[in-house]
Parts: C-alpha cells; sequence; structure tokens
C-alpha cells in the first residue's frame, strides 16, 4: 500500500511502502509530487549496493545527472569518487542518492544552470529518502551540503557549525531510529566553485576527513 500519513506531502502517494531500492527506483519515474517532474528529462534515483552501511545524500541532480539518469556522474561524481577513495573507502561500496530527485534549473539560452531546490521540493521528495534508508538499512548517513542536512535532520543546517562530528540523527528522517550517526559535510561541487587552489585543498581535505569519520563508524 502506498503511504498515506499526512504530515509528508508531495510524493508520499507515488511512494509504495516496504518496498526494496529497485521497486522504489521503478515508481519513482511516475512521481508528481512538485512541479519538478516537469522540464527535467527524467527521474533520477540512486546507485550503489542496497545493504551498504554508508549513505551518501546529496542536493539533487545536475545537468548531467538529469541527461544520463544518475546521481554524481559530473565534474563532482568525480571529485566524490576521489574523495572517497583517499578516505580508504571504495566508492562502489556506497549508496547514493539525492534529496531531491528531480533537477531543477533555469535556463539561460541552450544552457541550463542550477537552481537550488526550495524547501518545499525537499519536503515533497522526502518520503522517497525515507523509504530508501528503511530499505538499504545504513548505519551512517552522509549529508552533503545543507540541502541535505536539511532533510536527513529535519532542521536548517550550517554546515561549518556541524561538519565532521557524529552525529545524533534525532528528531529527522523518520526511520532515523535504524541510522546509527550522521555526518554532515561540504557537497563536492561547492568545492569545484573555490577558485583559490589553498582554500580548495583545505575543503577538500576536510571532505575527505569527514568521508573517513563516517568510514571508521561502521569498522
Amino acid at each position: 500500500m502506498p503511504r498515506t500519513t499526512p504530515d509528508r506531502p508531495g510524493a508520499q502517494r507515488w511512494v509504495p511502502d516496504g518496498a526494496d531500492v529497485a521497486t522504489l527506483g521503478a515508481a519513482a519515474h511516475a512521481c508528481r509530487g512538485c512541479e519538478l517532474w516537469s522540464p527535467a528529462t527524467q527521474v533520477v534515483f540512486s546507485t550503489g549496493p542496497d545493504d551498504a552501511d554508508v549513505v551518501l545524500v546529496g542536493e539533487q541532480p545536475g545537468d548531467r545527472e538529469d541527461r544520463e539518469g544518475e546521481p554524481f556522474v559530473g565534474p563532482a561524481g568525480r571529485l566524490l569518487a576521489e574523495a572517497l577513495e583517499a578516505a580508504g573507502i571504495e566508492p562502489g561500496t556506497v549508496y547514493v542518492t539525492n534529496a531531491v530527485k528531480h533537477f531543477r534549473f533555469t535556463e539561460r539560452g541552450t544552457r541550463r544552470l542550477h537552481k537550488k531546490p526550495d524547501v518545499a521540493h525537499v519536503r515533497a521528495c522526502l518520503p522517497w529518502l525515507e523509504a530508501e534508508i528503511s530499505a538499504v538499512r545504513p548505519r551512517v548517513v552522509v549529508a552533503m551540503g545543507a540541502t541535505a542536512a536539511r532533510a536527513v535532520l529535519g532542521r536548517p543546517v550550517r554546515i561549518g557549525e556541524l561538519r565532521g562530528q557524529l552525529l545524533d540523527p534525532g528528531d529527522g528522517l523518520r526511520v532515523a531510529r535504524d541510522v546509527e550517526n550522521v555526518v554532515v559535510t561540504t557537497h563536492p561541487s561547492a568545492l569545484l566553485r573555490l577558485r583559490d587552489r589553498t582554500d580548495r585543498e583545505q575543503k577538500y581535505g576536510e571532505l575527505v576527513d569527514d568521508l573517513r569519520t563516517a568510514s571508521e563508524a561502521v569498522r
């Protein structure tokens, strides 16, 4: 049966209750929980093993992800893979998804430029993220960026105040009782926007450290 809980708006009517990741991914193509499905090329769901100890949550798909239908296949994805390897984590062992499943963008000529999702989009997509966490049952969730952290923790988050800590999931995700810890870190795309090489190297080192913290928590 689909979810009918009234305080989770948007996607809940399309989310199969108790489904595995494959079923969720297939069902997400029919989701009309917010308006983002219309201009996007397709829903972008997840990648990685459905029994991973670590789940990585980003913000939303980018232009290339929207076209290819898989999360983190663009420049931010390559940087994330490098950071995972530097942290001693095999990229293929983590489950990767986004808080929002459709690409929100603004058009400028022939280009489609990233536009940050609104809180309403995060809330509308939350039933999918909750269902994924319930299906995968990870020990640690890594929220990359403020949008993902808000989705996971259920409140506005300042990355600089919380990053790198092992956090109690608290009152965020409804299935948080199955997650031992949450780690908040910077989204890889934020590093790509840094022009200063020293700043970029520092932030990259922090991302690696945060991923290492998550990995050590499941050993």
